[in-house]
């Protein structure tokens, strides 16, 4: 049986969901959909539970610490991630590039390792930071083992937004992409995700062949011509999905 009262706690952790800055009281009913006094309970439970907590100009509200026990506990837990952690440093090894491992979420990519290289934006180096599968290689590679009648789905659900002036917003030409992964064996993308990065990534799929993430490796346009990127990165990229699954 559904619990609202539950559904309703939970809104509020999630409220804070893409938010810049503490949120204020106001803020969190405005974005929850709950009553300002409502909002006012269930904050005071999660401060006294520990999971959120005053900004220091007691202003606003942020998560706090708890929040990333449950994190590490998922991450810990995820059977994908326990066997692909050994593989992916071996591949970071090899490639001397950012390699990434990110779970597939439908609508997005959720990063779950981050192996970082010698450059790198904040956000990038994050794990929780999600980009839309319909923009990304690895959203790509994984959606090309999905049957075309869910990539419509998906793409019918998706934001289609860019999140630089390259990023691919029409459905047509992310569907040729996806056609093209599914042709190669994985997906390469040209500043999609960040100006001046080339990106490939394979899927991992589970034991019916569905996609539950995908592993990726990024480089800078500036070293590399995205032809001599693919061939450089691509067998070590299969080696560790082989890896992965046979783990």
């Amino acid at each position: 049986m559904f619990n609202q009262s539950l559904a309703r706690g939970l809104s509020v952790l999630e409220s804070f969901r893409d938010a810049d800055r503490p949120l204020s009281l106001a803020q969190i009913a405005a974005r929850t959909g709950l009553t300002r006094s409502a909002a006012q309970r269930l904050v005071h439970t999660f401060r006294k539970l520990g999971y959120l907590t005053l900004s220091d100009d007691g202003r606003g509200f942020l998560l706090n610490l708890p929040i990333l026990d449950l994190t590490h506990d998922y991450l810990r837990m995820n059977p994908v991630l326990r066997r692909a952690s050994p593989v992916l440093l071996e591949l970071r090894r090899q490639v001397q590039e950012r390699v990434d491992l990110s779970l597939f979420d439908g609508t997005r990519m959720v990063y779950a390792t981050r192996l970082q290289s010698k450059r790198e934006a904040f956000f990038a180096t994050l794990v929780g930071h999600s980009v839309p599968s319909t923009g990304s290689s690895g959203g790509w590679a994984a959606m090309a083992l999905l049957p075309d009648a869910e990539i419509d789905e998906i793409l019918a659900r998706a934001p289609l937004r860019a999140l630089t002036p390259r990023s691919l917003t029409d459905p047509d030409a992310i569907r040729a992409q996806i056609a093209t992964a599914r042709r190669d064996g994985h997906a390469l993308a040209l500043e999609q995700v960040l100006m001046g990065e080339v990106a490939i990534a394979m899927a991992i799929p589970d034991a019916q062949g569905r996609p539950v993430g995908a592993v990726h490796i990024a480089g800078s346009l500036a070293e590399w011509q995205p032809e001599d990127f693919r061939r450089r990165m691509a067998p070590p990229l299969a080696e560790a999905i082989r890896g992965i699954r046979a783990a």
